[in-house]
């Protein structure tokens, strides 16, 4: 970074890429996988969901966002690249169509594949005449009922197009020749798929019987074309510009209002399937309002989501080919064994790796909590629960028996405010005490702080993670939860839920970091001190993305002072390493598999004075700077080989890695050595840290650990 004559900063754009177009390379890493043939073949068909899923709230959420910067700030620059609003819009429209070609030519060669297995996605004309049997008699009896066919003319405005639900678009030729264009939504309870009767691996969409019948549905008019279509809207909703009515001062009715102003923002993309002429393509975007550079035409579903339910309409045998195996967490011999998960946490820290490790032996904590006589309270953060949740569920019973529950619920939590508000009710009615935090910062702090009450003294279990409070995630998504006793801790947890009580976040803790005002200033203090190391300095740092700038500047002048810095990043990365005496010392890998990569570790430092953190935290402005976020130091000393060999481990992966080149691209790490696939790893070794009780069974796995662990330091 420099200055001009005027003292303003001038940004050094040359080892830094913008974040839009890094997140969609990182969007096209995930559509890898549906190629990756080493994958099974639902599963590969699953990741072309995700791929698809994600970039609608890319366009959502990204898109939106730079949309609304380019009216109200048309001259603010990207730090990363010095791009206006505008041309970061144009830059990421231009991108995106080679994606969408590159998913036509995945999803169509797996469909080739899974219909071998018996598995197709059956077009209404290739039905047999039994299943056209079938499906005429169920449209008849279940769709024809709810659906709303409606013509837009002169006498008849054009509806709303609500988000991304799909419609039927018609050209109509009416009396006299007049054009009119006509709509059919697909009523949101019907199901997103048929199963047809004799196979149940063959169904056929709903939109595609849709299709089939429309042109029934509209009288006399003579029907032109028709086409599928769907619009993408706007959903960043800018929480804190909101302006509400004087006596609205409840938080959570002001959250109701905000999610029912999302489906009316602005529409981003329209999406079309099938083919269409241009004068049917006119009259829609007359209608729609949007520009050619926002429509994109895609051959595969436009909503892909009944992908995940397919499994459990397939045989066993089917399944077995076709699906991953399912996987059996561990659960960590001293935490299967133990009588109180309390009185276990107090003579040595734990920490499990979801999903490898299973989220039971928190359960039994928080039930344990619920129902143990010399705990007095319990406080937590939630930012995302399950639909079902047993965490929600025993935080109720424990506030039933008396204890003082404090639940710091974040509402504002995207596409989770629903179900958020829902719980938060039900805890209230519980007699749990619900708080929302502050409302010009998020809180995405992991804290669960146990108090005991023993003899007259206080005492603390507190539990910090990098994942949400959610069993069904804990099964998808790679997390740490660290459980521990340490005292001083313990005082941070409960000083940093009186700073919550109070809207405070100026606090000053004893060992925590909390954003905004501690991660950042602290994690750049550690670098610059592993920079003046020089070559002797190492930088570990893995998380989701590397957006801040700041961050980013210290991360090249750590490199340039000669520092090993090794970045383990599943998503955007801003920074471009390799370059030649600017970030020549940097590797970023980047890891996408069966399991969401979403753990946080910090590591600083080599051998017995490395310094290791876990976090919510990802290096990202927002974070770092606009949230409520917990870095928390790992003291013991079996948990910090633990995670070393989390991160040596991922380091080492040679099957599902990625290496970032200095020009913003991605490549295959190869190397020389045996395939290592990190996650797989996990799954079939798995080390126990030493416990203050003798919890070995089975001396061959002890025998196989050990020579793993040689083989890793």
């Amino acid at each position: 970074m420099s200055t001009d004559s005027k003292n303003h900063v001038i940004a050094n754009y040359t080892y830094t890429q913008n974040r839009e177009l890094s997140w969609l390379r990182f969007n096209e890493r995930v559509l890898d996988e549906a190629a990756d043939e080493t994958v099974p073949l639902v599963e590969r068909l699953k990741f072309v969901s995700i791929f698809s899923s994600n970039l609608d709230e890319f366009f959502m959420v990204r898109v939106g966002s730079l949309f609304d910067l380019s009216v109200l700030s048309p001259n603010e620059q990207d730090n990363k690249t010095g791009w206006t609003p505008k041309e970061q819009l144009e830059e990421v429209y231009r991108a995106v169509p080679a994606l969408l070609v590159k998913k036509d030519r995945v999803y169509r060669n797996l469909c080739r594949q899974l219909e071998e297995k018996g598995i197709c996605d059956v077009p209404f004309w290739q039905l047999t005449e039994t299943e056209r049997t079938f499906v005429r008699r169920y449209y008849k009896a279940n769709i024809l009922p709810v659906l709303s066919p409606q013509v837009i003319d002169s006498l008849h405005p054009f509806p709303h197009l609500l988000n991304k639900v799909i419609y039927i678009a018609l050209r109509l030729k009416g009396k006299k020749d007049t054009m009119a264009l006509g709509l059919l939504p697909m009523a949101s309870d019907l199901p997103a798929v048929l199963h047809l009767p004799e196979n149940p691996g063959r169904f056929i969409r709903m939109e595609e019987i849709l299709l089939h019948y429309a042109p029934s549905l509209f009288g006399k008019n003579k029907v032109e074309e028709t086409c599928l279509l769907s619009v993408t809207r706007n959903a960043d909703i800018n929480f804190d510009d909101e302006k509400f009515d004087d006596h609205e001062t409840d938080f959570r009715s002001r959250m109701s209002k905000l999610l029912k102003k999302r489906a009316h923002l602005c529409v981003v993309r329209l999406e079309i399937g099938g083919s269409i002429s241009q004068e049917f393509l006119q009259q829609l975007k007359d209608r729609i309002a949007v520009e050619s550079h926002q429509i994109y035409f895609d051959s595969t579903p436009l909503n892909m989501k009944y992908i995940f339910d397919l499994p459990s309409h397939l045989t066993e045998e089917t399944k077995q080919e076709v699906c991953f195996a399912p996987y059996t967490p561990h659960c960590p011999a001293a935490m299967a064994q133990a009588n109180s998960m309390i009185d276990l946490i107090r003579q040595k820290d734990q920490l499990l790796f979801y999903p490898f490790e299973e989220v039971e032996p928190f359960l039994r904590l928080l039930r344990e909590a619920a129902d143990r006589p010399d705990v007095v309270a319990i406080k937590i953060t939630i930012y995302r629960l399950a639909s079902s949740s047993k965490i929600a569920q025993m935080l109720c019973r424990a506030a039933e028996n008396g204890k003082d529950v404090t639940v710091l619920m974040e509402l504002r939590a995207r596409f989770d405010e629903a179900n958020n508000i829902s719980w938060s009710k039900l805890m209230e009615e519980a007699g749990c005490r619900v708080i929302y935090g502050m409302e010009d910062l998020k809180c995405h702090s992991k804290i669960c702080h146990i108090t005991l009450r023993q003899k007259d003294k206080l005492h603390y279990i507190t539990q910090i993670g990098t994942g949400n409070y959610n069993e069904k995630t804990n099964t998808m998504y790679t997390d740490l939860s660290l459980m521990t006793a340490n005292e001083e801790i313990g005082q941070d947890g409960a000083a940093f839920f009186r700073s919550m009580l109070l809207g405070e976040t100026e606090t000053q803790y004893q060992h925590l970091l909390v954003a905004p005002e501690g991660i950042k200033k602290r994690l750049l203090e550690l670098m610059e001190e592993e920079a003046k190391k020089g070559a002797d300095g190492y930088i570990c740092i893995k998380a989701n993305s590397l957006t801040d700038r700041q961050v980013i500047d210290a991360l090249a002048k750590a490199s340039q002072a000669g520092t090993e810095i090794q970045l383990i990043l599943r998503g955007i990365c801003c920074l471009r390493p390799g370059l030649p005496h600017l970030t020549d010392h940097i590797t970023v890998t980047s890891i996408v598999g069966r399991y969401l990569e979403h753990a946080r570790i910090y590591r600083f430092g080599r051998g017995d004075t490395a310094r290791f953190f876990i976090s919510s935290a990802d290096m990202m402005t927002r974070n770092l700077n606009r949230r409520v976020e917990i870095a928390c130091p790992v003291l013991d000393s079996d948990l910090q080989k633990k995670l070393d060999w989390i991160l040596q481990t991922q380091l080492e992966d040679n099957v599902k890695a990625r290496q970032l080149l200095p020009d913003g691209s991605y490549l295959p790490k190869e190397n020389h050595l045996p395939p290592c696939c990190s996650q797989e790893v996990f799954q079939k070794v798995f080390p126990e840290t030493k416990q203050p009780a003798p919890i070995v069974k089975k001396q061959s796995l002890w025998k196989q650990i050990s020579t793993f662990w040689k083989n890793h330091n």
